[in-house]
């Protein structure tokens, strides 16, 4: 799991502008989340981020199929 939080940290602080604190504690929340997830480092990797971004982001890919 630590790879997969590695990843997820690294990714998600190139789109989120981070101080050292909330990096800390974003790696806490993520942590505590993908604790209770059961996948591979992989499958962790998508699921972080999916977590991270939010339930209320809207990908480009839905917002074309629903205008459609």
């Amino acid at each position: 799991m630590q790879e997969a939080m590695n990843r997820v940290m690294q990714a998600y602080t190139m789109i989120a502008n981070l101080t050292p604190e909330q990096a800390q504690a974003t790696r806490e929340r993520l942590a505590t989340h993908l604790a209770g997830v059961d996948a591979d480092e992989r499958a962790l990797a998508v699921e972080g981020l999916r977590y991270l971004r939010g339930p209320d982001r809207v990908s480009r890919r839905r917002m074309t199929r629903e205008a459609t």
